[in-house]
């Protein structure tokens, strides 16, 4: 038998914008967009004075500043942002080896076992956020819980500058009150079929059947099972291995001429190469990625037989999918990923390791 694990989920709070708003006074308590602000513009963060007006990341810039006509746009700076996360996560391994980034303003951290011998993960995340702030002068928000789907959920019940801990007896109740949108795996296409079933919330998940989930929603069907049971066996991995790496483009102005697509794919390929070399990897399988003018998005993708990481080779393959199908309209983003990499071999031994049984105890 094994022993429940206790997970902590660390989620910094509006990263980009609170670095931002730290390094410069004068933007505190304002709304803050990180992003351009041209027409091609698009929020990479946002603050959450600006929240309050719904901008939010991924949104237009135009949108954005009608929504909040006080808002500044701040440049994106990424070597900042990255030498802060260090310091971040040099307070996790303070505590933990288990550290599972997810990106530069989030990480998993198993504390089951940790460097100050504390047997309190709510405790422990209390005083990684008092370190962080201390240290960066940032706020962080912290998820508790049996696994790292629920930890991640309950980072943001309490956001900003907050925690909740999901203790082991209260896990069903959370997870039946739970929207379904929250669960991994459902997507806007699977939550409108969800919704068509009847299914609205964890509870609706978990009146169901196995046989009935896996007829609807095939593989994916045993995982909402079990996810929505508190069985979700995922461990922290400090060395996360990489699926995918890719690349893409939007353009100041629409494309239409192929030969000018093609010239921004060289380029693509140039850094996706730099990028390869970098990591240490290769691919088989290259997928193109088309946004057109009315926004919508296309992919096509091509796996050969061995792995390649020479941007003329990707190139290659890429300029063959460009003309695998007439354009259906201009062009405003092109991209270029490779997956099925020569890390997955590696990945499938890490996925036969034991699976663990997860048992109750006092968190």
């Amino acid at each position: 038998m094994e022993r429940l694990r206790k997970i902590i989920h660390i989620d910094m709070d509006a990263f980009y914008a609170s670095v931002e708003q730290l390094d410069n006074p004068e933007l505190q308590g304002k709304p803050v967009a990180v992003g351009g602000s041209s027409q091609r513009g698009v929020v990479s963060a946002a603050s959450y004075e600006a929240r309050k007006f719904g901008v939010r990341s991924a949104m237009s810039s135009v949108i954005a500043k009608r929504n909040c006509p006080d808002l500044i746009f701040v440049k994106p700076r990424f070597e900042r942002y990255k030498e802060i996360s260090s310091q971040i996560r040099e307070i996790f391994f303070e505590y933990t080896d288990l550290v599972e980034p997810l990106s530069l303003d989030e990480a998993y951290l198993d504390v089951t076992e940790n460097k100050k011998g504390n047997p309190s993960a709510t405790l422990i995340a209390k005083q990684i956020r008092d370190r962080i702030k201390e240290k960066t002068g940032l706020n962080a928000s912290a998820g508790i819980s049996i696994n790292k789907f629920i930890a991640k959920v309950a980072s943001d019940i309490n956001k900003p500058n907050g925690q909740k801990t999901v203790q082991p007896e209260e896990v069903i109740e959370f997870l039946e009150e739970l929207d379904i949108r929250k669960f991994y795996g459902v997507g806007k296409v699977t939550a409108e079929k969800m919704y068509r079933l009847g299914i609205f919330s964890g509870k609706d998940l978990k009146s169901k059947s196995e046989e009935y989930l896996t007829r609807h929603f095939g593989k994916s069907g045993s995982h909402f099972y079990n996810v929505v049971r508190g069985i979700h066996l995922s461990e922290v991995k400090p060395h996360r291995i990489r699926k995918s790496l890719g690349a893409e483009r939007t353009f100041n102005e629409n494309i239409a001429s192929e030969i000018f697509m093609l010239e921004r794919l060289e380029n693509i390929a140039e850094e996706i190469e730099r990028r390869l070399k970098k990591s240490k990897v290769a691919g088989k399988t290259i997928t193109l990625k088309i946004k057109y003018s009315d926004f919508t998005l296309q992919t096509r993708s091509k796996t050969i037989d061995y792995y390649i990481s020479d941007k003329d080779l990707i190139l290659e393959i890429a300029k063959d999918l460009l003309y695998q199908e007439k354009m259906k309209n201009s062009v405003r983003l092109l991209g270029i990923s490779l997956s099925n990499l020569n890390t997955d071999k590696a990945d499938s031994q890490e996925e036969k390791k034991e699976i663990f049984v997860q048992l109750k105890f006092k968190f």
